[in-house]
């Protein structure tokens, strides 16, 4: 069989060492070193503001007064770093400090991004909640958390009309609200303007030359998955030295100044450390995406990306399954997203293999050939990159092997085996709880995971680990037999493909396995009903049952036990929810908070009182 063709991609790491430990236990970590890094991320956007002065660092599209988007402001390496100076000494200036540093309430635009700089200049950390927090959220729980956490000095809004019900419900009065658009009634607010005109002084490079490696960058708080989210503490060295880990691992970003044209979150650290860190970090452009992988806002990623052609390009799976589908048809898109990109990267959730088929399908169409389908492991609290693959034939759920400089400590635990780190992208712990950071670290030092890896080939440790689930998912049968859930849900979302979205497996303490399905929009084509058709009546169409009842059949064939036999499934039409914690701002299930919230319709799936119930058939 002849090797299918990729674009050229560097791997930077093809090799490790692992030393055994004590019983159970196995370190692992690249066979090369950590190169040197700056002291601090602000040292790289000096450098190309006096290199490349002209550069555009950020743009966004101008929203027009009918609401819809009109072409791009950019905002030059020079701009970004005077603004970001001004900002500074107005930030000096208000005292603002760790203890009282300033909450960023709004989506990604280019005013959060001037502030968040200005933030690191001065030394003042800087806290990016969630805008569901804000829009969604009808009684700002998570929020007024954040709030008392953290204790800012000052709260930032995009704009009063959509951010002053929450500004109102939780900023006291000693904190003063920074808008870029209306104003609070009933209190005073600052304009973001006015912030930005600040005339710097001296204090500005004094305050930048007293950060250093230790100095806090930010707070990224957590999902909260089963309880309030936690600040996990960013640090300099953290940034910089999980930024230089990239560029090891990835020599691709280091060979042009990387272009991106991305609307991941930067109150994940995918989004906001990752990507806006490696644009600091190489001097290139960030194109900010007004887009999300939604039904309503899709249209927009595609608009951008039949305009913009990026060099390295990064989503999660439901936004590369919408990619996949509109390039079957769409040629613009095509010739532009393909032209320049080196990479695509997804992380977040499992990547379908039909998925996979399709964009490689189009690339070899367009192009010729494949384009490397990236990912690997990190999080929050690793900076984030942690593990990135070997090699371009990559497969669903692998994830590589550990960056540069990072140490990781493999150890059986429950059966499975725990991936846990260390190293100078790992976070010191949580601000203002000592018991959560106590119980983080195990006795060595290593920040404990609770991800499950296992070899993806045993035979050859260079290939890197793979993908074995959350152990903290996974749960007992009635039996006392383990059920791996990271696993099982990638199989069930394969096979579905493309109608699922994702799925939650049921029957903690029960006899058998259940699944409740999150269906994809695509279920609506599939029942061949009209547009405008209830949810609920999609999902009790025979169409959309037979497939279903298919998928469930195939499942059961291949099944070798209780632990990985679905014996019942059900779809479900209301789809998770943010406010809930069911799913977070870039996609990703979380499958406690679903389980919680959905517990009645748990308990009737598993005592046959669901209106439809589906179970394998012989």
């Amino acid at each position: 069989m002849t090797p299918m063709k990729f674009r050229p991609l560097t791997f930077g790491v093809t090799r490790v060492t692992l030393r055994d430990g004590a019983p159970g236990v196995h370190y692992l970590q690249a066979d090369q070193a950590l190169e040197p890094y700056p002291e601090r991320m602000t040292d790289r956007l000096r450098h190309w503001a006096q290199t490349v002065p002209g550069r555009s660092f950020v743009a966004r599209r101008i929203k027009l007064a009918d609401g819809s988007l009109g072409d791009w402001r950019h905002v030059s390496y020079g701009e970004t770093w005077q603004t970001a100076r001004n900002i500074a000494q107005g930030l000096i200036e208000r005292g603002l400090s760790a203890e009282r540093p300033v909450v960023i309430l709004s989506e990604n635009s280019i005013e959060h991004a001037l502030l968040s700089l200005g933030c690191l200049i001065a030394g003042v950390p800087f806290v990016q909640t969630s805008p569901a927090y804000s829009l969604i959220s009808t009684d700002y729980e998570k929020l007024r958390h954040v709030i008392r956490t953290v204790t800012p000095g000052m709260l930032f809004a995009s704009d009063a009309a959509r951010y002053g019900k929450a500004l109102q419900a939780v900023a006291s009065e000693d904190m003063e609200v920074v808008l870029l658009e209306g104003e609070l009634a009933g209190r005073p607010s600052t304009s973001f303007a006015a912030l930005a005109a600040t005339a710097e002084t001296p204090a500005v490079d004094a305050a930048m030359a007293a950060t250093g490696p230790d100095t806090i960058t930010k707070f990224l708080f957590t999902s909260g998955s089963t309880k309030l989210p936690k600040a996990v503490i960013n640090t300099q060295r953290m940034w910089c030295a999980n930024q230089q880990q990239m560029a090891q691992s990835m020599p691709v970003l280091t060979e042009a100044p990387p272009v991106l044209v991305d609307w991941l979150p930067w109150n994940h650290t995918f989004g906001g450390n990752h990507n806006v860190g490696m644009v600091l970090y190489h001097g290139g452009t960030l194109y900010i995406d007004d887009g999300k992988p939604t039904p309503a806002l899709m249209h927009e990623t595609l608009r951008n990306l039949r305009e913009i052609a990026p060099t390295v390009y990064f989503n999660v799976p439901t936004g590369f399954e919408a990619i996949a589908l509109a390039m079957k048809t769409d040629s613009q898109l095509r010739k532009t997203l393909l032209s320049q990109v080196r990479m695509f990267f997804y992380a977040g959730a499992s990547l379908a293999q039909p998925v996979w088929d399709s964009l490689y399908e189009s690339e070899e169409l367009e192009i010729g050939e494949r384009i490397v389908m990236a990912t690997g492991l990190g999080m929050t609290e690793s900076g984030p990159f942690g593990l990135y693959v070997t090699s371009p034939n990559v497969q669903a759920g692998d994830l590589g092997v550990p960056t540069p400089g990072m140490q990781v400590k493999l150890v059986d635990l429950q059966g499975k085996t725990e991936i846990r780190y260390r190293g100078p992208n790992i976070t010191p712990g949580y601000w203002r709880a000592p018991q959560e950071t106590a119980e983080a670290f195990d006795e060595e030092g290593f920040f404990c995971s609770g991800d499950a890896v296992k070899w993806i080939d045993e035979t050859d440790i260079h290939k890197g680990l793979k993908f074995d689930g959350r152990i903290a998912e996974d749960f007992k049968l009635a039996t006392g037999t383990f059920v791996s859930v990271g696993p099982l849900r990638a199989r069930i979302t394969a096979a579905g493909a493309p109608y699922i979205q994702d799925v939650v497996l049921t029957g903690i303490n029960l006899k058998e396995v259940g699944a409740m399905v999150f269906p994809t929009p695509a279920v609506r084509r599939l029942s061949g009903l009209p547009a405008g058709t209830s949810m609920h009546d999609v999902l009790d169409s025979p169409p959309v049952l037979a497939h279903f009842q298919q998928v469930l059949n195939e499942l059961a064939k291949t099944a070798t036990g209780s632990a990985n036999r679905i014996a019942r499934l059900c779809l479900l039409a209301d789809p998770p929810t943010i406010e809930r914690g069911e799913v977070t701002d870039k996609g990703s299930i979380n499958q406690r908070a679903v389980l919680t919230h959905r517990a009645d319709t748990v308990n009737k799936l598993h005592a046959d009182e669901l209106h439809y119930i589906l179970k394998p058939q012989a």
